[in-house]
């Protein structure tokens, strides 16, 4: 699932008209990076919840078969926030564990990695990250694989998770609720496996950051033009 029915004000005047997940990085939109990747990770059946602009995004992309996969779109009328919309979208998602995206991130993380894990009795597995230069106090802390609310060290949640339906049990189809309250009280359960990734990894939830996304991708496009001359 990827969560792309935020307003993204804090990419505004650029989401005003603009969908986040449509907002360009690199040549190309940032949703379509990522079905791009998970369609190289094997991953073939995808659901994306929109709300705010959601009919440019379904647009867009359509039923997916341009990236090899097939999207089913969850639709609520205002945005439900992250816990609210899994549970909207819980009809098309199913019983099992399923891969959980920001639509707002970049990263090189593998994605079939999550093909391989296995939740067991855990409620969820999340890929953390160094603490960025915005987010210095991180969100968890992390120690022999689990996932934990410890003081430090704390890393910061890179909005790529496994979880597990179970998580959101409690939330009410249309009912607007946040995840981070259902994580942190899973994590004080020890429920919560986790990783740290330190490949690259960029939020673009401000336009400043999507900024520095896309001198990234342009200098990374630049140095591998500029090896292929060789």
């Amino acid at each position: 699932m990827i969560l792309a029915a935020g307003r993204g004000e804090r990419l505004r005047p650029l989401t005003d008209r603009v969908p986040k997940p449509l907002l360009e990085a690199g040549g190309k939109p940032l949703l379509a990076w990522h079905l791009e990747r998970l369609a190289q990770a094997g991953f073939r059946d995808i659901v994306i919840n929109v709300s705010h602009l959601g009919e440019l995004i379904e647009r867009r992309f359509g039923t997916g078969a341009g990236f090899g996969v097939t999207i089913a779109w969850s639709r609520e009328a205002a945005p439900l926030e992250t816990a609210g919309g899994i549970a909207q979208a819980c009809a098309l998602l199913g019983s099992e564990p399923f891969l959980l995206l920001n639509a707002d991130i970049w990263c090189d993380y593998d994605f079939s990695r999550a093909r391989g894990l296995r939740l067991e009795t855990r409620l969820a597995h999340l890929v953390l990250v160094p603490n960025p230069p915005h987010a210095p106090r991180g969100d968890f802390s992390l120690r022999a694989g689990t996932v934990g609310n410890e003081a430090a060290p704390r890393y910061t949640y890179a909005g790529i998770a496994l979880l597990a339906p179970r998580l959101v049990a409690g939330v009410s189809a249309g009912a607007k609720a946040p995840l981070a309250p259902l994580l942190r009280a899973a994590a004080s359960r020890a429920e919560i496996s986790g990783e740290l990734f330190q490949g690259i990894w960029r939020d673009a939830g401000t336009a400043g950051r999507l900024a520095e996304l896309e001198t990234l991708l342009r200098d990374a496009r630049m140095n591998h033009d500029e090896d292929d001359r060789f």
